[in-house]
This record gives structure tokens, C-alpha cells and sequence, in this order.
């Protein structure tokens, strides 16, 4: 096996009980020494008499590893949150809720509740490595996502052609040796688009895309294009290879694992997906990469409310 990596048993060993894997989260977050999360007082914490149970002499909050992050106010035991976690980043095309709950041994709702937070985590914006401007050269194309119309019912059909009619567009951008960005778009029109590359590459990259004319006219990049529609596909050192291999995976995902993605939920599947792509790099050991994720989870919390109002 990869020195770079290990396997579900070793993880198991490794965390045996709720109270090993607590310890290594308690370890990640605060070094050893308790913060309040509330007020920031690091000294002294008292400890309460339940074991990670913690009470701030300030803002006399109780506390424990799991306040102010995703697992807030969670029933479910932290190695099983941790399992999770170790699945979900080293699983290439994901894992389904009904999957999850066979592997937890909990409900398949409860699974899913449990993923949603975690993908909620991979989407967190902050100042590490992954979210800062992408540079140099940089690929930018569009994705749909929606359901076939040959397996809608007959009354859910749309009856308008083929192509992108009745579904969501994403925008996937990537820099050459580098990461990937993937931002749910409401239209794919030139305002839209150029917004939001601005938004995530850095003034003065190269922008290499498709024909599409939403690109047209983009300021602040050098920018050239491939016409697919001729049958072009690389142009000197202009290509789309890199963000199409995004798309492959993500696709791979869509169809292989989960079937369908909500329109209310689809960021939070590109923001897993791209997470996994970010830290998926060989060199990476599978604990780092479950380290990043327990980072981003801090200031994290959506509620099982949120996900299932409607919009």
C-alpha cells in the first residue's frame, strides 16, 4: 500500500473508540490546550466531570471539541464522524447516503444529514492554501446538470430539444498544476460568467476556454480559445482537457453514486468534489487531508432545518 495513505483498518485501529477519535480532534483544534469558542479565553479552562466537557471561567459557556463546528448539537459518535470524513476524501466518485448507513450502522437519514454538513465543510472559504486566486494558466468551461429527458414521465417532459433545456449550469475553472473552482451559475451569459471568473482567477492569467461567446470580449486576462464545434480541440498550448477531466469525475459521481443531484443542493456536490480533487494529490496523506477537512469544519453549521426548507 501507498506510503501516502491507509486503509479502513488501520483507521479503525488507529481510532478505536468515540473518546480516541475526540482526543485527536481535540489535538487538531486547540494543541492540547481548550479554547473557548465563544469568547476565545484560553486559560484556565476548567474541565467539567464528563470526559471533553469543558466550562470557559469568561462567558461561563460549556463547551466541547464539537461546539462552533459541523458536528454541533450531532448524537453521532466523533469515530463514526471521522469514518466518514475518511470516506467521503478518499472515495473518487463519493459515497451514497444508503452506503453510508450501511457502513455506520445508523439511518440512511441520518447519513445523508451527516454528509450534507460535511460537504457544507469543503465548500468553507478561508485563508488556506486552496482559496486564493488561481494563477497562470487557467481553464474555464461549463457544465449541466438535470435529468434526461428520455427517463423523465411523460407529463415532466420538456419537449425543447436536446442540449442544456431544464438544467443547472456549472461553471468549472482549473489552473494547470494547480486547483480547481466550481461555482453554481444562474445563467451562463457573458455578465454571469465574467463575473465570476474574475471573482476566482487572478488579473493578468492566461484564460484558455471553449468558443462559447459568453467569453468574449473578457478583460483583464490574455485570452484564447478551441472551437470544439469544428473539431478543434487544441490550439498551440490553448485547451480545455484539464476542467473536461473534472467534469468526467463529477459526471462519474452523478451517474454512478448519487443519480441525481438537487438544484438546492448541487453546490455542495461540486464543492465535494472539488475538495477532492484539491487534496487528493498522492503526496498528500489520506490523515492530512482529513486534517483540512476538520479545519474547515470549525465555523461551519448548517441545521437539518436549512436543508430541507424549501428555497
Amino acid at each position: 500500500m501507498s506510503k501516502s495513505t491507509i486503509s479502513t483498518y488501520e483507521l479503525s485501529r488507529k481510532f478505536p473508540t468515540p473518546d480516541a477519535a475526540r482526543e485527536y480532534m481535540e489535538l487538531k483544534r486547540w494543541n492540547g490546550q481548550p479554547v473557548c469558542p465563544s469568547c476565545g479565553v484560553v486559560e484556565p479552562i476548567y474541565k467539567r466531570p464528563v470526559a471533553g466537557f469543558y466550562r470557559c471561567p469568561g462567558c461561563k459557556l460549556d463547551f466541547t471539541v464539537r461546539t462552533g463546528t459541523i458536528m454541533e448539537r450531532s448524537h453521532i459518535p466523533l469515530d463514526k464522524w471521522l469514518l466518514t470524513m475518511y470516506l467521503l476524501t478518499t472515495a473518487r466518485k463519493g459515497i451514497s447516503s444508503l452506503q453510508l448507513a450501511k457502513e455506520l450502522g445508523i439511518t440512511q437519514k441520518s447519513a445523508w444529514f451527516l454528509l450534507q454538513r460535511i460537504r457544507q465543510a469543503c465548500g468553507k472559504k478561508d485563508d488556506d492554501d486552496h482559496n486564493g486566486f488561481l494563477c497562470g494558466i487557467v481553464e474555464a468551461d461549463e457544465a449541466y446538470f438535470g435529468g434526461k429527458e428520455s427517463n423523465k414521465h411523460e407529463s415532466l417532459k420538456l419537449r425543447m430539444g436536446r442540449g442544456a433545456v431544464g438544467k443547472i449550469a456549472v461553471l468549472g475553472m482549473r489552473q494547470r498544476g494547480g486547483d480547481v473552482r466550481g461555482k453554481v451559475v444562474s445563467s451562463t451569459d457573458a455578465v454571469t460568467i465574467q463575473a465570476e471568473v474574475a471573482k476566482a482567477v487572478e488579473a493578468g492569467s492566461i484564460l484558455f476556454t471553449d468558443e462559447h461567446g459568453a467569453y468574449r470580449g473578457i478583460e483583464e486576462f490574455y485570452h484564447a480559445s478551441v472551437n470544439h464545434s469544428a473539431k478543434e480541440f487544441v490550439n498551440g498550448m490553448a485547451h480545455t482537457n484539464g476542467i473536461e477531466s473534472v467534469w468526467a469525475v463529477l459526471k462519474r459521481g452523478f451517474y454512478g453514486t448519487y443519480h441525481s443531484f438537487s438544484g438546492k443542493h448541487l453546490q455542495r456536490y461540486v464543492d465535494e468534489f472539488t475538495f477532492r480533487l484539491n487534496e487528493g494529490n498522492v503526496k498528500n496523506h489520506t490523515m492530512k487531508r482529513i486534517d483540512s477537512l476538520l479545519g474547515k469544519s470549525v465555523g461551519t453549521r448548517i441545521t437539518y432545518k436549512q436543508l430541507v426548507s424549501s428555497l
